[in-house]
């Protein structure tokens, strides 16, 4: 990030008439304000978007705010974001989410042009999204942990778009925006190599439900201690190692409660619990009800 301030205002630098193969949809605004008045889009509305491939020479710069989000998704070459906190660099893999109602500017490396899906997004639920997401002036980048599946919702955004712009249509494409955002926030972004071992480290608990892993063993094989990795593993996921390992099993034990005839203790056993009893009160602390309630109940 280097410091710089917003000079420009409403320039887009392109090479004749666009780039070419490029995509760009803009929903009339008649339309736009129409949607936001309508269950479903008045939540979060795609208001533009497309696909800029190999975009040399791409600019455009706000000084003065909108009031929509835009989401810049990076899948090749280098480029740029500025907003009133400074200039971010976006490199492929990354994803830039400017909030709304904050100036900003945003382009092309001149050395190595990216190729970008865009969006914009307006709607009264898109500036908590975006807060979940975790992007502010201060900290626009993201760096989304599955690229291509992120890349492949922003195109299904533009296919919508481009079929035609009615109700149906801005709907699906809201949707797609929608779930986009999310996959983002729950995924948030790897920042750094500590954060990508406890990415690693909560795989590892997720394909072995039936096994107990200790913090120190996980924290051990990261190369970390234990008080280091519980900090680093609380703020990626948001609850400590034992209640996300917790949380795992019970998944676990609600779909085999669910779907087959196995006792209670053998249910226990697979999800990691060699105590019949200690599971059934794990089992109620979290579900309210006993594992033979949960599955009477899944049977009614």
């Amino acid at each position: 990030m280097t410091g710089s301030a917003l000079t420009a205002d409403h320039v887009r630098g392109l090479v004749g008439e666009g780039f070419p193969g490029e995509r760009k949809l803009v929903v009339p605004r008649p339309v736009q304000r129409a949607a936001l008045s309508t269950p479903g889009t008045c939540e979060l509305l795609v208001t533009d978007c497309g696909y800029f491939p190999n975009a040399g020479r791409h600019l455009r710069a706000r000084t003065r705010p909108i009031d929509q989000a835009v989401v810049l998704i990076c899948v090749k070459g280098r480029g740029w974001c500025e907003t009133p906190e400074g200039r971010f660099d976006v490199a492929t893999g990354q994803v830039a989410v400017l909030p709304p109602d904050t100036p900003h500017a945003y382009g092309s490396d001149e050395g190595d042009p990216w190729t970008i899906w865009w969006l914009h997004v307006a709607g009264r639920s898109v500036p908590g999204l975006v807060s979940l997401v975790g992007s502010t002036p201060a900290a626009p980048v993201r760096v989304p942990v599955d690229v291509p599946g992120t890349a492949l919702l922003a195109a299904e955004v533009v296919a919508r778009v481009e079929r035609d712009t009615t109700a149906s249509s801005l709907l699906a494409a809201s949707g797609a925006a929608w779930h986009l955002l999310t996959v983002l926030a729950s995924s948030r972004s790897v920042r750094d190599a500590s954060e990508s071992v406890v990415e690693q480290a909560a795989e590892h608990l997720r394909r072995n439900t039936s096994v107990r892993t200790s913090v120190t063993e996980l924290a051990s094989t990261a190369g970390l201690s234990a008080s280091h990795f519980g900090v680093l593993f609380r703020r990626r996921f948001g609850v400590s190692v034992l209640t996300y390992q917790t949380q795992l099993r019970m998944s676990r034990a609600r779909e085999l409660l669910a779907t087959t005839q196995h006792s209670i203790a053998q249910v226990g056993a697979q999800c990691g619990y060699d105590d019949s009893w200690y599971f059934s009160r794990q089992f109620r602390k979290a579900h309210g009800m006993s594992p033979s309630a949960f599955r009477k109940q899944q049977d009614q």
